[in-house]
């Protein structure tokens, strides 16, 4: 896509973005009705029955990054937590989709697509986040395969995942070359782990593996080149964490803009202040331009444009979720003491809008310049 060029959705975009802001809104009590913090398959099975995750799961193919997109932000308007164990479920499935074998994709690729089977990303270390290509977990050479030892954190469905693509390091050579991805089953022998408590909880955990035994049947894509597995998938998926981030600010301007014109103080809404009216604007304004640069990354993605891809993607989802961050926060102040209410929908939001500023390149972060396709 050139830029500046003209975006826009079509009809049936349109449609698949209030079909999901719908299922999340029927989903929600099946959100709720889990263990904070704890994997909800029941979620995840309705999630499927509702036709949602078989989308990115299309017959032949992947999903277009846009279909991702509109699917995450209309859930995310509605159910937050449903949003995320949607993704969670594409985002641990599309190394397999992508790379892995025809045996792999027969393996789980149906059971996933149906809601049965529950993936996990397993990149991220405690000591290699944004610097993924750093990985410290190894994977020596042992007869016909290999032995990893070490551990993962921060990983979403873990420790309760049934699959895991995990990214360990198989050589020596420095930085992403000798990183080599492996398919791994969650009862494997040696493999532990624990929860994590987040401060929005989230089914997040630890992965400790002690001699974890896989052969060469289990490697995803080339032994070696498995850091090229994950930005593959990362690719894809980086834009809709921004629509995640759209989805939540659009939520909370709905909030906002309700309370303003109900509310009122000094004998009018709180509206008819020009310094809340303002405001109002300047949040709508902001999500406005985050949406486009989110569509117009997704549209990167599905034209084939991978000169300026990775940029647009990291760009799209930084300028979302700071832009999320500060409509919520501007949504909770117009709303007053009532925002502060631990049961107030705009509380859920404040707390759910900070993970996705860190998660798949955190904000602030040391971010290649050259990456960024308008310098």
């Amino acid at each position: 896509m050139a830029p500046g060029a003209a975006f826009e959705l079509t009809q049936g975009d349109r449609e698949l973005l209030e079909h999901a802001e719908a299922a999340g809104l029927s989903l929600a009590p099946v959100a709720e009705a889990g263990a904070p913090g704890r994997l909800n398959r029941n979620l995840i099975t309705a999630l499927a029955e509702a036709g949602l995750v078989g989308r990115l799961f299309p017959r032949g193919g992947e999903v277009r990054a846009t279909e991702l997109c509109l699917i995450r932000q209309g859930l995310a308007r509605t159910s937050t937590e449903a949003e995320t164990a949607l993704a969670m479920q594409g985002l641990g499935a599309y190394p397999i989709l992508q790379s892995g074998t025809p045996e792999h994709l027969q393996r789980w690729i149906p059971e996933v697509a149906a809601g049965r089977a529950v993936p996990a990303f397993a990149l991220t270390e405690s000591g290699a986040g944004s610097d993924a290509a750093h990985l410290a977990l190894v994977a020596e050479a042992d007869g016909p395969g290999y032995r990893l030892t070490g551990d993962k954190a921060y990983i979403s469905n873990a420790p309760e995942a049934d699959v895991y693509t995990v990214f360990a390091r198989t050589g020596p050579d420095p930085g992403a070359s000798g990183v080599t991805a492996f398919l791994i089953p969650g009862d494997s022998p040696g493999l532990t782990g624990r929860a994590i408590d987040m401060l929005s909880p989230h089914p997040v955990g630890r992965l400790d593996f002690d001699g974890v035994a896989v052969d060469r049947s289990q490697v995803i894509g080339e032994v070696g080149r498995g850091f090229r597995v994950a930005m593959r998938t990362l690719d894809l998926f980086r834009p809709s964490v921004g629509a995640f981030a759209v989805g939540m600010a659009e939520a909370a301007l709905r909030m906002a803009v309700t309370h303003a014109t109900a509310r009122e103080a000094f004998g009018q809404p709180l509206a008819g202040f020009q310094g809340v009216s303002h405001q109002l604007a300047d949040m709508a304004v902001r999500i406005d331009a985050a949406r486009l640069m989110v569509y117009q990354a997704a549209a990167a993605h599905d034209s084939g444009d991978k000169e300026r891809l990775t940029g647009m993607a990291a760009a799209a989802k930084l300028i979302a979720t700071e832009t999320a961050q500060f409509v919520i926060d501007a949504a909770v102040q117009i709303h007053g003491a009532r925002g502060l209410e631990a049961s107030h929908p705009l509380a859920h939001l404040y707390r759910e809008v900070r993970a996705p500023r860190i998660y798949e390149g955190t904000t602030g972060g040391p971010l290649d310049p050259l990456e960024i396709p308008f310098l």
